[in-house]
């Protein structure tokens, strides 16, 4: 079976990586709240980050489900992908939508590692799920787009060359519906800051590198612009699936991290003169995390699969999310208790990635709003909001 043979392959290829980067590396960078920089070179150099841009542009030409698997394996290591997963799905925008010239120009670049496409500016203070509302206008002027707004939650906005950023091009009061006149910008990060772009990072229960945008007067050449005018609603809808898939596979990375350590802990522990595993009252829910770590696992694979066979996959990709954060959150939960108080001293790792887990209960899509696109969508229940 060759593609089992090729998970093996990249599976063990991208530990070997991984060994590198051992808890301690992790460990002193989230007290510092640094980023990851020489890890995320290593991803570069090895090739991982460019593994869904076609060969013609200089990368891999994988499938998601490759690279599902290099994101789950980093978090499995013990890593958090967190800190450059986005350029796996924020280049399929560009790819997908972008005008042959951008591709030509930027896609290589992003290949090699020469550029950083790590940011994508949706979420707004005032609007958060409801996209559709945002307040970031850009108003065309000659050749020039003007963007005045503000985004928030926007993760390695500080260590990203190029950010897509939506914006309404088209006040909501002048549209059919108000999906319509959005648009998606290609910003130069690195002429942006100081000239109209303001950056300010925002601290958080796990070192996630996000901020707050501020936009006051930017100008962003029409030549930047993504598609069409007013299409970058459809654009970014059409990117979700491949977010989702991505970030239950790191879910699943997380859960198994969760149950080896709990085995082991469980395994070497001696309480009452007999490893604390033997007891049921600790074994059990460490099995039961496994099962649904496994079965979330399965999901994933079937969205995978589906997405890179040009199906439709939206039910399976959201519910593969919502299993894998559901198991890895529990799983978490579990390594904690098996732990006891060792399970909250920074030595152990247990407690810092319970923080870097629990994050996918709310992003990139919380929880809720997937159990009401499953009632909607797929159950065909009245829409809730």
């Amino acid at each position: 079976m060759p593609a089992v043979d090729l998970y093996h392959d990249l599976r063990t290829a991208v530990r070997d990586l991984c060994k590198a980067f051992p808890d301690g590396y992790w460990r002193e960078l989230d007290g510092a709240r640094a980023y990851p920089d020489a890890f995320v070179k290593a991803l570069t150099d090895a090739g991982y980050l460019a593994a869904l841009i076609p060969e013609e542009y200089g990368g891999s030409g994988l499938g998601v489900t490759e690279a599902s698997v290099i994101l789950e394996e980093i978090n499995r290591s013990g890593g958090n992908a967190g800190a450059c997963h986005a350029q796996m799905y924020t280049m399929g925008t560009l790819l997908r939508h972008g005008s042959d010239a951008q591709k030509r120009a930027l896609l290589p670049k992003v290949a090699s590692g020469e550029l950083r496409l790590q940011a994508f500016g949706v979420t707004e203070p005032t609007t958060g799920s409801d996209t559709t509302q945002l307040k970031t206008m850009a108003v065309r002027k000659g050749d020039r787009y003007v963007v005045r707004g503000q985004k928030v939650w926007i993760s390695r906005a500080e260590h990203s060359d190029l950010l897509l950023l939506l914006v309404r091009t088209t006040p909501i009061d002048q549209v059919k519906k108000r999906t319509e006149g959005l648009s998606i910008l290609l910003v130069d990060l690195r002429a942006s800051v100081g000239h109209g772009l303001t950056i300010r990072p925002i601290r958080t229960m796990m070192n996630h590198a996000t901020t707050e945008l501020f936009f006051d007067d930017l100008e962003v050449p029409v030549s930047a612009l993504v598609g069409e005018e007013g299409q970058g609603f459809t654009y970014l809808i059409d990117g979700l699936n491949a977010e989702r898939i991505l970030i239950a596979a790191e879910c699943v990375g997380d859960g198994r991290w969760f149950v080896e350590r709990a085995t082991r802990y469980a395994k070497a522990r001696i309480v009452f003169n007999r490893p604390i595993g033997q007891n049921q009252g600790v074994q059990f829910p460490i099995a039961r995390a496994h099962v649904n770590v496994e079965a979330a696992d399965l999901m994933r694979f079937r969205a995978a699969e589906l997405f890179d066979r040009g199906e439709p996959c939206g039910r399976e990709a959201n519910m593969a999310k919502l299993l894998a954060a559901d198991a890895s959150w529990e799983a978490a939960n579990v390594a904690v208790q098996t732990h006891g108080g060792f399970g909250f001293a920074e030595e152990y790792d247990v407690e810092r990635k319970f923080r870097e887990t629990r994050l996918y209960q709310v992003a990139p899509i919380s929880t809720n709003l997937i159990l009401a696109y499953v009632a909607e969508h797929v159950l065909g229940l009245p829409r809730s909001y």
